[in-house]
């Protein structure tokens, strides 16, 4: 063993001593000072460091820092990680030795007899990488924490210093009450990466993936890789380009799409009959605004299956969940719903350990956006959305019934949510919005006098009725309501009343005034409309037209084909479901048309697409002609999923190397401009001709 430590230097070799058993115990005699025997001089080092890395043979670790637990007592063992800050006491000093499975506690002897020898442990900079050698011993009673390797400590006999770090690191990642800001952070990721909290991530989204693909192919899933690259569609979201040296017939410019998702890929497979079920952990592209849970790049769970059903499985009912929702799942894809509850249910058990109910509550979108004015309905929590129109005077309907609108509010109670009430009093609210408070003066008249609903005419109303009103919702004096008016016909992911609801949580959340059960509330919600005209992301493809509410693939109920037929747009249902978790959709997915006449004619009648549009989707218009099977399927977002897990604000603390919230990328640097050289290969000149500068090559 000796000779593999012929790097460092054998100071002594004195006799081994024992302290007495209520010390630490044994401590070091013997410390072998690191010199480099690589070639490298003096002057070919950085001048921060007066150290050089390892560059001889050196033997393999035993176990790792994480590994180690009051069983491996009185063994020696060799550990390799990056060494943290010291920490001195009166007979040894303590130094934290950390890898990505955990730290454990190393002590070496401080006595004069061993101090040169200390020292030279204690002048390797923090966060550098070394090999240490010596005996795991038990923690007296006193000293032992919570934790496996916190019964124990190492005492260290050996070391080496594998590669020393620079003295003025950017930041000093175990250092976590002191970080900078995340774009430093970013900017140096493989440091950052480092933080145990960002570690543990990683492997979590390891062992949730490792589980999923378990999961998946024990339910007879055949996992299948789909390109990449494929060809521009208006498929709703605002695609990546990728230029290519290739041209076409007319010596245009040639590029691919990067993925937006693989939906025609994975529809295509299974019109072939190829495979039942598919899947993939697949990479998608989407050029769009980044936000904390949404970026240009993203993972997703993506899977389809053939022969799904077009109608509502009556055997599978919400009603054993035990939720408030009312609905019940009324469309086809039954069998894509069971596969995904499954999953979830498996990833909350065995990383969670929390056992979730057979089946999850339904909610369609019109009960979602009536109730809580989202389409992604945060269910933890009340304040739900109540219509006043019906308790409103004869003149107050007159002219809600002419501008199409209803009138709706949020009761705030000062006696039911007083966490919410006290953040809701001086609550600056949209001006759309008004706020009344319910005082003795106004209890009889509130409703006939608001603001939000003026007419010139007397109000037609008693004082008796209004009274009623109060009783029948009971409102009572103290208590606030946030009035609006809003459009008849829903549209859009979230109300204006939505949105104050969600900002007044936050407020409260904030302020310590409020705290949110901590059993999560899955939710699907279905029914949506199957077009749109109030998605602002897809206007740049819609230009004033229908746009697909979630992708032109997916199935009309059944029963709104007439409809559709008929040109009633704004009334046809999809098929389509979302998984809500907590507020935040963490998967979406819909039973798809696999008749291609229906197909066509959503194409051509509905989104009027032009001819040159619609040649992207020829080849699936031909597969659904040669007798494709009914199928559906979802894309579960990875990234969301794990960052509820983790307990993260941002997907980036999930993602090894991500993006910031502008799209860009901080370690590599890109997106970077290219040589005009570079750009003349692929047929492409800068918007300025006459710029000719780039980048060196």
């Amino acid at each position: 063993m000796q000779a593999l430590f012929r790097a460092s230097l054998a100071v002594r070799s004195p006799t081994l001593t024992y302290h007495s058993p209520d010390t630490v115990g044994k401590v070091l005699q013997t410390l072998n000072k690191y010199i480099s025997t690589s070639s490298s001089t003096s002057q070919d080092l950085p001048n921060d460091t007066k150290f050089s890395a390892h560059t001889a043979p050196f033997p393999s670790r035993t176990h790792t820092c994480g590994g180690l637990s009051a069983r491996d007592a009185g063994s020696r063992v060799i550990l390799t990680g990056w060494l943290l800050p010291e920490r001195k006491g009166k007979l040894v000093s303590f130094f934290p030795l950390k890898d990505s499975f955990g730290t454990v506690q190393l002590i070496v002897n401080s006595s004069d007899r061993t101090r040169e020898d200390l020292a030279a442990l204690s002048e390797v900079p923090t966060e550098s990488s070394v090999l240490v050698e010596g005996r795991v011993l038990l923690r007296p009673p006193s000293a032992r924490r919570p934790g496996l390797t916190g019964e124990i400590d190492v005492h260290v006999d050996k070391f080496i210093l594998l590669n020393p770090a620079a003295s003025d690191l950017p930041f000093t990642p175990s250092n976590v009450h002191n970080l900078p800001s995340e774009d430093l952070r970013l900017r140096y990721r493989y440091l950052d990466l480092r933080r145990t909290v960002l570690s543990e991530n990683l492997q979590k989204r390891s062992q949730v993936a490792h589980l999923v693909r378990n999961t998946l192919h024990d339910s007879g899933f055949v996992e299948i890789e789909t390109p990449v690259l494929l060809r521009s569609s208006p498929e709703g979201a605002r695609e990546f380009l990728v230029p290519t040296r290739t041209k076409n017939a007319s010596d245009f410019p040639a590029f691919y799409a990067l993925q937006q998702s693989p939906q025609q890929p994975k529809q295509l497979l299974i019109a072939s009959g190829a495979v039942d079920k598919y899947y993939q952990i697949a990479k998608c592209f989407r050029d769009e605004d980044g936000r904390k849970d949404r970026q240009p790049e993203f993972t997703q769970i993506d899977m389809e299956m053939a022969f799904v059903s077009w109608g509502p499985n009556h055997s599978i009912d919400s009603s054993s969940s035990g939720s408030r929702c009312s609905g019940k799942w009324r469309i086809g894809g039954s069998e894509v719903r069971v596969v995904v509850e499954t999953i979830i249910k498996k990833i909350w058990s065995n990383i969670e350990n929390v056992e979730l109910p057979s089946h999850f509550p339904v909610m369609t979108y019109d009960e979602a956006m009536c109730r809580f004015g989202s389409d992604k309905p945060d269910t933890r929590f009340g304040l739900e959305i109540t219509e006043f129109t019906p308790f409103t005077t004869s003149s107050q309907k007159r002219v809600l019934n002419e501008n199409d609108e209803v009138l709706e509010a949020i009761i705030i109670r000062k006696s039911q949510d007083p966490g919410f009430w006290h953040c809701a009093r001086n609550r600056k609210l949209d001006n759309s919005v008004e706020s009344i408070s319910i005082t003795e003066n106004n209890a009889a008249n509130w409703l006939q006098e608001n603001a939000t609903i003026p007419i010139s005419v007397h109000p037609d109303v008693t004082e008796l009725q209004t009274l009623n009103v109060n009783e029948e919702l009971s409102i009572s004096i103290g208590d606030i309501v946030w009035l609006t008016r809003r459009s008849r016909l829903l549209g859009g992911g979230s109300t204006l009343l939505g949105r104050q609801r969600l900002h007044l949580l936050d407020v409260a959340l904030a302020a310590g005034t409020v705290s949110l059960p901590e059993t999560p509330h899955f939710l699907w919600v279905t029914e949506f409309p199957l077009f749109t005209r109030s998605d602002d992301d897809k206007d740049f493809l819609a230009k004033g037209r229908y746009s697909s509410s979630h992708h032109p693939f997916t199935a009309p109920m059944w029963e709104d084909i007439k409809s559709l037929y008929e040109g009633k747009v704004d009334s046809v249902r999809g098929q389509h479901y979302d998984l809500v978790l907590n507020g935040v959709e963490i998967g979406g997915g819909s039973v798809r048309v696999h008749d291609a006449s229906l197909q066509d004619y959503i194409f051509t009648n509905v989104l009027e697409l032009s001819t040159a549009e619609k040649a992207p989707f020829d080849q699936l218009l031909h597969a659904l002609r040669c007798g494709a099977p009914p199928h559906g399927g979802i894309a579960l977002g990875f990234d969301r999923l794990m960052s509820i897990l983790c307990r993260s604000q941002s997907i980036r603390d999930v993602i090894a190397f991500p993006k910031t919230a502008g799209g860009t990328d901080l370690l590599f640097k890109s997106p970077a401009e290219v040589s005009a050289d570079v750009l003349e290969t692929y047929g492409i000149q800068p918007r300025n001709p006459d710029k000719t500068r780039g980048p060196s090559s």
